[in-house]
């Protein structure tokens, strides 16, 4: 069964699935199923720091550069929003590890705003300046 994992993942998962269907538990190949359970709410944890990172950096291209706002990041600001409440509504444990995917989120969207803005890095802080709530505020607009 290993040797399927590692040659053909497709063929793998789904004689896995059967086997749990069936309740043939002691056939099935248990470690790399767990570890593939485990990648999974990795994923979703990763999905989680994207949709942060996209909105951060828009978030600070909208405070650095006013006279540059744009309907496009208006709408992505929104869109975001929108993506991480429904993904926390998915997966509300996730609410837990908000604060260290925020401080994740937020060196890679500092990146990303001083690369989309041509802006130097330090223009920007260093850490975020927003909490979580005002982040995911639909009436928060940082000026």
């Amino acid at each position: 069964m290993a040797r399927l994992y590692e040659t053909d993942f497709y063929a793998w998962t789904q004689e896995q699935a059967k086997l749990l269907r069936e309740g043939r538990l002691a056939a099935a190949d248990v470690r790399h199923i767990a570890e593939e359970i485990e990648d999974m709410g990795r994923t979703e944890k990763r999905e989680l720091v994207s949709r942060l990172e996209v909105l951060l950096a828009h978030l600070l291209k909208w405070r650095h550069q006013p006279d540059r706002r744009s309907k496009s990041w208006r709408l992505t600001i929104v869109e975001q929003r929108r993506r991480l409440r429904r993904h926390l509504h998915d997966n509300p444990s996730l609410r837990a590890v908000l604060p260290e995917a925020l401080d994740d989120a937020y060196g890679d969207a500092l990146i990303a705003a001083a690369r989309e803005t041509d802006l130097e890095p330090d223009t920007f802080p260093a850490t975020c300046p927003w909490t979580v709530d005002e982040i995911m505020d639909d009436d928060f607009w940082p000026e």
